[in-house]
């Protein structure tokens, strides 16, 4: 029989959260039930078998608060004292941390009492429960913690008085709370750019995608590094890729590295390249683990590969030579570019994810989408990636999208779309205002 756990999470991001909590599940082997889980609500009550599958799953998690041991709940503080004294579990709990350090902590959720309540004398009421350890308001041994919960008065005032109650035993602490976002805040990063992914989506798309310590993953159209940074701070081996030499290089002492260093992880970056993804110079047989990618949408400049939009008028360029020397050997050569669309580079995308990945490994990239009711979003397919979740942050007008692939190998034979136009042009209609 496993322990009961009440799971706190965030009210943001809710398209994405379930996705979340299974990839880190499924990647840290543990079993949950989510037949209780409500995307309205921020509370899950889980059974785990104890206390390690707990860390394991919450550990790195940017869309969750904390996982707690449950002890009780109730409408107000008498019914909780009532709940948990009623529970057989917690005679047993009491025992196991009767001796150890501890404090008492009040966590809210939709408003706060403003200090209406003496905490004091809300703590005196669980003095039931018989604890033979000192306070330590410092680096406690344990920590046991009462949620309340709030009904908001209206969209922007929170509610002052709180309308249900849990408290459990603290087991373990999100990557959030741990100071994740803050760390890696764009305000404060080094070397960023206009495109520069946010820390907590990036970090949140790590997450889905199964980044292991250890591990390769690769980013084909890394920017700035957003994508890099995430996976560095999960334990990955990064290596990154770009047609924009001014991404890749930066400007004097702004540049990737500098990133890495900042965040003192240069340990996890190999390396990124001035390179064309749809001329990719990575070797064949290089397997690699884990792919997260932003695409271009074609927004600030259309989508560009290497080659000549005119190939005939292009022809017998190749030999020219300035000082003896081949231009297109000289390091200040600028490679000629053609127009690409979007729906062939996602294809290339797949299918070098098709190549490339391990079985079980997986793709994740973002692709933007208009929000038009008659415009139908057709999700581009592969008939060895089995498409697992996806995932919309809504804006206005347009959207984007997270798609995440596990590679299943060429025994699978899904579903593919691959050659047809699935989009209309998405840079043109996000400057004419999607009409």
């Amino acid at each position: 029989m496993g322990k009961k756990y009440l799971l706190f999470m965030v009210q943001v991001h809710l398209n994405f959260r379930r996705a979340e909590l299974e990839s880190l599940a499924d990647m840290h082997g543990v079993h949950v039930d989510f037949s209780a889980y409500n995307e309205d609500s921020p509370f899950m009550m889980v059974e785990l078998e104890g206390d390690e599958q707990a860390k394991q799953w919450i550990h790195r998690s940017i869309l969750c608060r904390a996982i707690y041991e449950y002890w009780g709940e109730g409408q107000d503080y008498e019914k909780l004292h009532e709940n948990i004294k009623s529970n057989a579990m917690v005679d047993e709990y009491k025992l196991q941390h009767r001796d150890s350090t501890f404090k008492f902590e009040f966590e809210s959720f939709g408003g706060s009492s403003s200090g209406k309540f003496d905490r004091a004398v809300q703590i005196e009421g669980f003095e039931y429960l018989g604890f033979q350890g000192r306070i330590r308001l410092k680096n406690p041994e344990q920590t046991y913690t009462v949620i309340e919960q709030y009904e908001n008065i209206s969209e922007n005032i929170g509610g002052e008085i709180p309308i249900y109650l849990y408290f459990g035993r603290l087991v373990q602490k999100s990557d959030r709370m741990c100071g994740a976002l803050d760390k890696y805040n764009l305000k404060t990063r080094p070397y960023k750019g206009t495109t520069s992914f946010e820390a907590e989506l990036s970090l949140v798309t790590a997450n889905i995608a199964q980044v292991k310590p250890g591990h390769l993953m690769y980013d084909a159209f890394a920017g700035t590094g957003s994508f890099l940074v995430a996976g560095g701070h999960y334990g990955a081996l990064v290596i990154g890729s770009d047609i924009d030499g001014r991404m890749i290089r930066g400007k004097g002492s702004q540049t990737i590295t500098a990133n890495f260093k900042y965040y003192k992880e240069s340990l996890h970056f190999l390396d990124v390249m001035t390179m064309d993804f749809t001329h990719n110079a990575l070797r064949n047989n290089l397997v690699i683990d884990t792919i997260v990618c932003d695409p271009p949408y074609g927004i600030r400049e259309s989508i560009k590969v290497l080659g000549a939009k005119d190939p005939q008028r292009f022809a017998g360029k190749e030999n020219v030579e300035i000082d003896g020397v081949k231009a297109y050997l000289r390091r200040d050569y600028i490679p000629t570019k053609k127009p690409y669309s979007l729906d062939l580079l996602l294809d290339d995308l797949l299918r070098f994810s098709a190549a490339r990945l391990p079985i079980g490994g997986r793709l994740a990239f973002w692709m933007p989408t208009a929000n038009d009711d008659n415009v139908q979003t057709v999700v581009p397919m592969h008939p060895n990636l089995e498409l697992k979740y996806n995932c919309v942050q809504q804006f206005n007008k347009w959207s984007r999208r997270l798609l995440v692939y596990i590679n299943r190998g060429p025994d699978y034979n899904g579903p593919t779309n691959a050659g047809e136009q699935r989009s209309t042009n998405f840079r043109e209609r996000y400057f004419s205002g999607f009409n």
